[in-house]
């Protein structure tokens, strides 16, 4: 039997070519958008056997803009590159569009260390909340390399890129603009991290649904005004959760049990709450919910969305009427930094993976504790410990603070027929 031949040493990976010292050409067009510009433009540059260093394109409003960073013509001498300048331009009137060429030496240079993705979130987003906050981002010594549209509704979303500044100086200094602006702003540091697949752990009532469903129980048991007094009084932060949970309840006590049912029909869900839930679960993430409410309604919501986990209170039922206790494992302000820890280890994902939604105090330690945590729509005392705020009614929103484009969730949608919200 022949011996088989020794494999072949693997070649050493080529090093990366360097521009600093060599000259190039920048060539920019702009005018009128139409298919066929960037391939006429490349096909055109082609013919001089230049190297593509760099591209980036824009179109707004039907305007293009694309411009090119190219080596020399190969071996044509200064004859070579003033055909081409004559080419380009050329070609440029014939498509009825302007060019530019611009020579120079070196490469874009690189990103300063401290890089983040600043989103910013308006309804809508006026010119001089876009100047305030770019501003500070440069008094914090941070430059803006790259800005591009998210969303154009149900708000106007845009992306940063900033370098030069670290995330959480950068965080600091932009929550004060954006509140002073009233606009909505998330900074989150870039890389790898910020595209893995995460876990999303989400509040209930007043996140998720818009309703709060203790008072939907208490409604039909006559009480409602005296529950939603001590529920707004615990969502500031004014009582302990437990002890305000456990008076609530004992309101409840000798109610049909039966009304569950009723109450499950009552509940709303937030604007986007099903397209939120539905894009993060495309794209591989896994969702929770952790309610201070009870499992009489998240184990239908659970049913309904397709959850994979969540966690709650459960009032407790004899003979068919609720008891006014509640059994088990209380769910309370640390009870859902808890379950997030739990979440997360059963999801085998790690906490700094982990995003976070909630609304009141008792979400206050779950949204700390989160890779990324999200004030929706909140009482002041969570907006402020937060590391970022949303405070418009759509909680696909959401989305775009994970780099998620508008554009991105409609076409996931059509593919499959189903209505965006």
């Amino acid at each position: 039997m022949n011996a088989m031949p020794p494999a072949a040493e693997p070649l050493p990976a080529p090093l990366p070519r360097t521009f600093d010292d060599e000259r190039t050409l920048l060539v920019k067009v702009f005018g009128k958008d139409r298919p066929g510009i960037t391939a006429g433009l490349f096909a055109t540059l082609g013919d001089f056997g230049v190297d593509v260093i760099d591209i980036e394109q824009m179109v707004t409003r039907g305007r293009i803009t694309l411009c090119a960073l190219v080596t020399p013509p190969a071996g044509g001498g200064p004859g070579a590159e003033g055909e081409l300048r004559v080419t380009v331009h050329r070609w440029a009137e014939e498509q009825k569009l302007q060019a530019e060429i611009i020579s120079g030496t070196g490469d874009n240079a690189p990103r300063r260390e401290g890089r983040s993705h600043v989103t910013v979130l308006g309804h809508p987003l006026a010119a001089s909340a876009v100047a305030a906050l770019t501003a500070r981002i440069t008094e914090s010594g941070g430059n803006i390399d790259r800005v591009f549209r998210l969303a154009k509704y149900p708000v106007t979303a845009v992306e940063l890129a900033v370098s030069g500044v670290a995330t959480e100086q950068l965080r600091a200094e932009l929550a004060v603009e954006a509140a002073a602006q009233r606009v909505d702003i998330a900074v989150v540091r870039a890389g790898l991290h910020r595209r893995a697949k995460r876990l999303v752990v989400m509040d209930v009532d007043s996140t998720l649904i818009q309703d709060e469903v203790i008072e939907l129980f208490a409604a039909h048991a006559g009480c409602e005004e005296k529950v939603a007094e001590v529920t707004a009084a615990a969502m500031r932060g004014e009582l302990d959760f437990a002890e305000s949970l456990r008076a609530r309840v004992a309101l409840l006590a000798g109610l049909d049990a039966a009304v569950t049912e009723k109450v499950r029909t009552e509940v709303r869900f937030t604007p986007g709450a099903r397209t939120l839930i539905r894009t993060l679960q495309r794209l591989g993430y896994q969702v929770a919910i952790v309610s201070g409410g009870f499992t009489q309604v998240t184990d239908h919501l659970v049913e309904q969305l397709g959850l994979d986990f969540a966690a709650a209170n459960t009032l407790e039922v004899e003979d068919g009427k609720f008891t006014g206790r509640v059994t088990g494992e209380i769910v309370d302000r640390a009870g859902k930094a808890r379950w997030l820890a739990r979440f997360a280890e059963q999801a085998k994902v790690p906490l700094e993976q982990t995003v976070a939604i909630g609304d009141g105090a008792n979400d206050l330690d779950m949204l700390n504790a989160a890779g990324l945590g999200v004030a929706f729509n909140a009482k002041p005392v969570v907006r402020e410990a937060a590391d970022t705020a949303v405070n418009v009614p759509f909680l696909d929103t959401v989305l775009y603070l994970l780099g998620i484009t508008r554009e991105e969730v409609e076409a996931a949608d059509a593919l499959d027929g189903t209505p965006t919200e």
